[in-house]
């Protein structure tokens, strides 16, 4: 009789704490929500959380604060939105790094499981690039200059782990070439070295590369990604250049705590959805060189494991150990 009890008991509280999560999920959100950015203001994913958290707030009727916590590549932030209350009032807006987890020794959370992706915000191609001395016109004239001359090309990146760093690794891997590579202090300091010839390529973002590349300063050979960029609709993608199947960018995405109600994470990612389906937005983006997107949970989901298993094997590839 008492084990009958306590079992209905437990069913009472089960149910109760089901409609208590439906009816706060109902109501949400009644208010503000923080949107944590592991970056300096002013930087891609800080733009990224304020260009989709207005018209969020506006569609939501509550404030979006956008909270910047910059440090440890985007960890830190992380960690801190993985801990926090699963209720949908603290959302993190994440870069491509999350999901290079074998770049670091340990860390205070798990992608897989600490996180639930909300949607997936824009992809930003990389854009393969040389100094005008090279001879080479396309991807193809670099790629057997670089099997001509093995270990004689030298490749700048942003730094190591870097995704400009990881996408060279990748290509050369794909194409069975040996590069040299020369790692900066971030990507703008390796478009310097490209501009003096210090270095001979470098994978760099486009709106970084734009200005050098429409002056004449450096050569762009190939887009990143399987199509073409609308910034550089004359550049060939990598793909299509010689290296079928070749498809890596960095990329923004929201995400919140693991554990958050189903029905709280599917309006968000509709509402983000929506919001990267306005004109304004995809403007907005797309002047910047990003490709839209604006995904669904599952989707995102399903990008982020393919997203995993391609940059853990970059890593390897690279042979970089843990920090």
């Amino acid at each position: 009789m008492i084990e009958t009890f306590r079992r209905a008991g437990c069913a009472v509280l089960a149910a109760c704490a089901v409609a208590s999560a439906d009816l706060s999920a109902q109501s949400y959100p009644y208010r503000p929500i923080r949107l944590v950015v592991g970056f300096q203001a002013g930087g891609g994913v800080d733009l990224s959380a304020r260009t989709v958290g207005q018209p969020l707030s506006a569609s939501l009727g509550q404030s979006v604060v956008v909270d910047n916590k910059p440090g440890a590549a985007g960890n830190i932030a992380a960690a801190l939105v993985s801990q926090a209350t699963p209720d949908g009032y603290t959302l993190l807006m994440a870069n491509s790094t999350i999901a290079s987890p074998t770049l670091f020794k340990s860390l205070p959370f798990d992608v897989r499981k600490d996180l639930d992706p909300v949607s997936l915000i824009a992809i930003g191609p990389s854009v393969l690039v040389v100094h005008p001395g090279v001879p080479a016109r396309n991807v193809k004239d670099l790629i057997a200059l670089a099997r001509a001359k093995p270990k004689q090309i030298i490749y700048g990146s942003g730094g190591i782990g870097n995704v400009t760093h990881l996408e060279m690794e990748i290509m050369n891997a794909m194409v069975g070439v040996q590069m040299t590579h020369v790692p900066f202090k971030g990507s703008a300091p390796s478009l310097v070295a490209l501009v003096s010839g210090e270095v001979q390529a470098v994978f760099s973002s486009i709106p970084s590369a734009l200005g050098q590349i429409r002056a004449g300063k450096i050569r762009a050979l190939g887009v990143s990604i399987m199509k073409r960029s609308s910034v550089l609709p004359d550049v060939p993608t990598i793909h299509e250049s010689g290296v079928p199947g070749f498809d890596a960018a960095s990329w923004y995405a929201m995400f919140a705590p693991a554990g958050t109600p189903k029905s709280v994470v599917t309006l968000l990612s509709r509402e983000v959805v929506r919001i990267m389906n306005t004109p304004d937005v995809r403007q907005r983006f797309a002047t910047d060189g990003f490709e839209p997107a604006g995904t669904s949970p599952a989707e995102t989901s399903k990008f982020l494991r393919i997203e995993l298993a391609k940059w853990a094997k970059a890593v390897e590839m690279a042979n970089i150990k843990p920090e």
